[in-house]
Order: structure tokens, then sequence, then C-alpha cells
């Protein structure tokens, strides 16, 4: 295993909504920010078309779980080696959607995952995203339990409190914001894990995604939807977080902005 010369590490999520539609975007991206480990959501690309030549030509290794038109979910490591643990979520052996990867970096328990949107709701797609997150809970408590430096990242597609979404009374039966789906993700890290924003940010108004409809960017009527969750082993060496926001000013963007975290590593 390569190991890092730095003292600290910079790991991000990036729902890029079409990696081979918008990948002038993400390499424009991690050519500016320069990511250790990077979690890809939404894909769109089935295996066999994931651009692996230009992300191994801006200077990262890949791991990826493609899907024709929908899903898939994808782990970058800078100069590190990636270890791939599993690209399933355990707990539905009839479950195909491409959305969870897991591997070790440096050390370091990389859980890569895309949530299920969970609309229309009520209904059967609600249905699945709330099965999905009582298998993400068994995988998270099992994680826990190994007392290893874990990260659960991704797009969970539920906005935790009133705080993360724009005129919450407007989407209070919406399957990103009802009252199981908000239950579920509060159970998860009352297992012991840290939401990485909140903890350095308790207060503020902070969004990870725009619509693209209504000028939602311009107006700054987001979500907060793309989460970080830290086992206490990583939560102490917790040093900084942000939204890179003028990514989702860019043009032919996703409507999501990458978000990161620092690390200390010492």
């Amino acid at each position: 295993m390569i190991q890092l010369i730095e003292s600290t590490m910079k790991i991000a999520t990036y729902n890029v909504n079409g990696v081979n539609g918008r990948l002038n975007v993400l390499l424009k991206w991690l050519e500016e920010a320069t990511p250790d480990i990077v979690c890809l959501q939404e894909l769109k690309a089935p295996q066999d078309n994931f651009p692996l030549k230009a992300i191994n030509d801006a200077g990262y290794n890949a791991i990826w779980h493609g899907q024709k038109q929908w899903n898939g979910v994808a782990i970058l490591a800078r100069n590190m080696e990636i270890e791939e643990v599993t690209r399933v979520l355990p707990g539905d052996d009839k479950d195909i959607q491409s959305r969870y990867i897991e591997a070790l970096i440096n050390g370091i328990v990389i859980a890569c995952l895309y949530l299920p949107n969970g609309n229309p709701a009520p209904g059967p797609k609600l249905d699945y995203k709330l099965k999905w997150f009582d298998r993400l809970s068994d995988r998270a408590a099992t994680l826990l339990s190994l007392k290893v430096p874990v990260i659960l990242v991704g797009d969970y597609n539920v906005m935790p409190t009133e705080l993360d979404v724009y005129k919450p009374e407007k989407w209070v039966n919406d399957a990103l914001f009802r009252p199981e789906v908000r239950k579920a993700f509060a159970a998860i890290v009352s297992q012991g894990w840290t939401d990485a924003i909140r903890r350095l940010y308790p207060e503020e108004k902070i969004y990870t995604f725009w619509d693209y409809f209504r000028e939602a960017y311009q107006r700054d009527a987001g979500l907060r939807i793309d989460h970080f969750l830290l086992s206490p082993q990583l939560a102490k060496k917790l040093l900084s977080a942000g939204v890179d926001r003028h990514v989702r000013g860019w043009e032919k963007t996703s409507d999501h902005a990458p978000v990161w975290i620092e690390i200390d590593t010492k």
C-alpha cells in the first residue's frame, strides 16, 4: 500500500449526473481541487463505458460499478491503491441497481453510496428506499463494530433537518423529506456516526444540490442531500469541510456540487 506523505487527506463526493456527458466538468474540478479520494454517483454509464483512460490521465486510479442509463457509483484515488471490498450492499440478492461500492484506501474504509430517490411517495419507490435504508443501517452497524476508520459518503437523497432545505414547508410530502426518511437517516447517525458538515457548521445554511429549474442556483434555493458520516476514529481527525458550490455554476454542469472534507492522517 502506498502511504501518503502529506499530513492531511482531502476526500470528496460528487454526484456527476452522467460521467461521460459531464466529463470535462469533472476533469476541470479534479485539476482545480486535487482531492485525494473522490466518490462519484449517478454515472449513468454501463460498466464498459466508464472513462477510465481520462481518469487515469488525470492522475487517479478508479473502481466503479456501472449500469446502463441510470445509477452507477465509483471511487477514485490519487497516488493510492484501491482495494475493493464489495460492490453490493448486503441484504437483498435480487437488487440489481448499482448504488453501492466499498473499498479500503490507505487504511480507511470508504463506502460510496447513492440512495434511491423514493418518489413518487407513497408507493413502491418509497418502499424500496426505506428497505435500502434498512440494509444500509445493518451495514453501517457492521462497519462500526470493526472499530476502524470508516466513511459512509455519497448522495443520500435526504435532507436531515429543516436547516437543510430551502422552504421546507414545500417538501413535507416529498420522499427526500418525509418523516420516515429523515427518521431512517437519524437512526444510522445515532449508531455513533458523525455528520461532518454539521459537526463543523451546526447552524449554517449549506446546500449541495440546486435544481435545474426555476433558477434554483441563482436564487440559492437548494438542498443538502450529499453527506459524510464518519466513524469515531475519523470524527476526531476532522479538520475542515466545504462545498465547491461554484462548480454548480459552470457550463453543462451537474445539479449537485462537489462536497469535501479534510482529515488529519498523522
